[in-house]
């Protein structure tokens, strides 16, 4: 009995050592991961903000365009990470004439750049070129997550130049316990965390995000990656995922301040108390079409938030 168990044992040790080294060759042999695969030109450039404009994919179906605005804390490239696993791919195949705000990474000198300058300064500067660009005066708006945010207040502050607004897993009711971001957000210090490190670093934000769910996100993902390591496909998708997560762009201190202070804590967007520049965001003004997608199951924007 013994020799049989100690014979499986030798067996499984073997194996596991075998597909470890397969592993480590694999990871050895991905070069430069690539991300962001589809054809694009960058057609507009501000500050640090750029706009890229997306190359047809077979015949376009609508003469309006689509504007995707992503969140300031991660790469709008999560949404166009390869070839088959690309949103941004699948908007062009159905025909869109796709733009998309690549917000770039804020340094020292923007730390006090607000929530207005994005709003009503980068975002309406973009929008009013690509009105200009595709000769329409209205444009199709997508937000997601943080960036759906800015696209609500930008289409309730500025409704006339939008024609359909498109939000995906976007915060806007910030008052719930179904998410510990939003328990945490409450009792943050932005005042002193802001007037201390100015802009918020992107290592920073990044480990807050992790430690939300640190098993799933820290411990349960390497395991899965040992499981299938020696999986070449596995290695290179799991790497180019990395990549994205890490790619975080430091946070400018007087949005971040705000977005904390008016809406994790003080919840104004919902209560018509909001103010961007010198007005009030009122919700009621979103009067065109709004298709609202959001994850049922969601650690970070849970549904209610979206709702």
């Amino acid at each position: 009995m013994n020799n049989n168990i100690n014979e499986v044992l030798a067996k499984e040790t073997a194996r596991i050592q075998q597909k470890i080294l397969k592993g480590m060759e694999n990871m050895l042999k991905v070069d430069d991961i690539e991300t962001g695969v589809t054809p694009h030109e960058t057609v507009y450039r501000e500050d640090m903000v750029e706009v890229h404009h997306y190359k047809p994919i077979g015949e376009k179906t609508t003469s309006i365009p689509l504007l995707v605005t992503y969140a300031l804390v991660n790469r709008q490239y999560m949404m166009d990470l390869q070839q088959d696993r690309s949103l941004f791919r699948k908007l062009l195949e159905a025909g869109n004439d796709l733009y998309v705000i690549d917000w770039g990474y804020p340094s020292k000198m923007h730390k006090y750049i607000s929530m207005e300058d994005y709003i009503l300064g980068y975002m309406d500067n973009v929008i009013d070129f690509i009105r200009e660009h595709s000769n329409n005066d209205k444009i199709n708006l997508m937000g997601v997550c943080q960036g759906g945010t800015f696209s609500l207040i930008y289409a309730s502050l500025i409704p006339e130049k939008i024609r359909n607004l498109v939000l995906m897993v976007t915060p806007v009711d910030f008052d719930t316990h179904d998410s510990l971001l939003n328990v945490w957000s409450k009792v943050i210090d932005a005042d002193l965390m802001i007037d201390v490190m100015g802009n918020i670093p992107g290592e920073f934000m990044n480990m807050g995000f992790l430690w939300l769910k640190p098993f799933a996100l820290i411990l349960d993902k390497y395991v899965g990656l040992l499981d299938n390591v020696d999986n070449p496909d596995v290695a290179e998708n799991f790497i180019r995922m990395e990549k994205w997560i890490f790619d975080s762009p430091d946070q400018a201190g007087e949005t971040i301040r705000q977005f904390v202070k008016d809406l994790y804590q003080a919840n104004k967007m919902v209560k018509g108390e909001l103010i961007i520049g010198d007005q009030i965001v009122d919700l009621s003004k979103v009067t065109m079409p709004v298709l609202n997608i959001y994850g049922e199951q969601d650690h970070l924007v849970p549904p209610h938030s979206s709702r």
